[in-house]
């Protein structure tokens, strides 16, 4: 299945179930740029579902628009698990929404380090009255394009397991 199909299937799944099951979902997003947002709401009947899209690309955004602590900026870093935690927290107490999603990472081409190349994307699951969730992965580098693809996929891929899973 090519990406755009596989991404456009599970947004279906997502507005389908989440529908359903009368949940709402926010996304907080760095490296993806609002993509995940955008993935939603292609699908129709996506207003019953979706509350808000953050799009924090800038430290400043993450700390103004979610509440992401500047010590946790400065200590972790932007593209960490602690920042993806404070964003999808952030999201959460910000929204309306059920669950909340955050991404943040390195696209590339550039800006990767030794200790986080590029492909390194850190996500994040809040959910009403449970553990925030964080997960990391590092995409293979195949470009901007691709690494944002996959990213997109893992996080939908989260978010419709959270729904699915009921817990």
């Amino acid at each position: 299945m090519n990406t755009w199909k596989q991404i456009t299937a599970l947004a279906e799944d997502i507005i389908r179930n989440a529908t359903n099951a009368g949940l709402t979902v926010a996304t907080a997003e760095s490296c993806t740029g609002g993509l995940i947002a955008g993935a939603l709401t292609e699908i129709p009947g996506s207003s019953a579902v979706v509350d808000r899209g953050f799009v924090t690309y800038s430290n400043e955004a993450k700390e103004d628009m979610l509440g992401v602590p500047k010590e946790t900026l400065k200590h972790f870093g932007a593209v960490s698990g602690q920042t993806a935690t404070a964003m999808a927290d952030g999201a959460l107490s910000k929204s309306n929404a059920d669950i909340c999603i955050s991404v943040t990472g390195i696209a590339g081409p550039g800006g990767g380090s030794a200790d986080k190349p590029v492909g390194t994307v850190h996500f994040a699951l809040a959910r009403r009255n449970h553990e925030t969730q964080a997960t990391a992965c590092a995409f293979e580098d195949n470009g901007r394009d691709g690494i944002r693809s996959a990213a997109i996929v893992k996080a939908l891929q989260l978010v419709s397991n959270a729904i699915n899973s009921g817990s």
